[in-house]
C-alpha cells in the first residue's frame, strides 16, 4: 500500500507542480520496490527459517528413533535373559519335584509292602482263629446233638 507523500506548498512552488508530481511519484515508486525487495526477503528468510526447523524436527525425530531403538533392544536382551534365568530355575524345580516324589513314591512302596506283610499276616492269624473258632463250633454242636439224641433214645427205651 503505497504512502503518498504530500509536500508542503512551497516545495509545489518552488519545483512546479510537475515536477514535485514526479518527485512524489518517484518517492512512491522506492517505497514499492523497496516494499517488494522486503517482502522477497522476508519469503526467502521464512523459506531458510522453516527449512531450518523441518530438519531439526528430522534430526530430533531420528535421535528420538535411535533412541527408542536402544530402548527397546536392551529391553530385549534383559526379558531374553530373565527368559533364560527362569527357563534355567524351572529346570531346577522340575528336577527338585521329580526327586522328592521319586523319595514319596519309594517311601509310600514301602508303606503299601509293610502294610501288604502286615495285612497278610493279620488274615492269615484272623484266618487261624476263624478255624479255631470254627472248630470249637462244631465240636459244641457235635456235643449239643449227642446229648439231644442220647436223651431222646433213653425216652424211647425206657
Amino acid at each position: 500500500m503505497p504512502v503518498t507523500a504530500k509536500l508542503s506548498k512551497r516545495f509545489y512552488d518552488a519545483l512546479g507542480e510537475d515536477v514535485a508530481n514526479e518527485l512524489v511519484e518517484w518517492f512512491n515508486m522506492v517505497d514499492a520496490t523497496y516494499r517488494g525487495d522486503l517482502r522477497e526477503l522476508n519469503e526467502l528468510n521464512f523459506a531458510r527459517f522453516d527449512a531450518k526447523v523441518e530438519q531439526r524436527f528430522a534430526e530430533a525425530q531420528a535421535r528420538t528413533d535411535a533412541r527408542f531403538a536402544e530402548a527397546q533392544a536392551r529391553t530385549d536382551a534383559r526379558f531374553a535373559e530373565l527368559e533364560a534365568r527362569m527357563d534355567v530355575r524351572f529346570a531346577e524345580v522340575r528336577t527338585e519335584m521329580d526327586r522328592r516324589f521319586a523319595e514319596v513314591r519309594a517311601d509310600m512302596d514301602k508303606r503299601f509292602a509293610t502294610a501288604k506283610v502286615e495285612t497278610g499276616e493279620g488274615l492269615a492269624s484272623l484266618r487261624v482263629l476263624v478255624e479255631e473258632k470254627h472248630e470249637a463250633m462244631l465240636r459244641w454242636l457235635l456235643l449239643c446233638w449227642l446229648t439231644t439224641g442220647g436223651g431222646l433214645l433213653l425216652v424211647k427205651v425206657l
